[in-house]
């Protein structure tokens, strides 16, 4: 499997997952924390399953 999310945009998955995360907690919207999940996850694993349908690739150089 390749990576095809590089690594500003992990970066950037990561914050974005974990404030959505971190605000879904303390209004306690739940809904808010699991949609905080999906770019926390795709962010640490570097594999997005959009960028592959899409064909976008910030990550792996051919």
């Amino acid at each position: 499997m390749c990576i095809n999310v590089g690594k500003v945009d992990r970066i950037i998955r990561i914050i974005i997952g974990l404030v959505l995360i971190i605000y879904g907690l303390y209004i306690t919207n739940y809904i808010i924390a699991g949609i905080g999940l999906i770019p926390l996850i795709t962010g640490i694993i570097g594999f997005c399953l959009f960028y592959t349908i899409f064909k976008i690739n910030t990550g792996c150089k051919k």
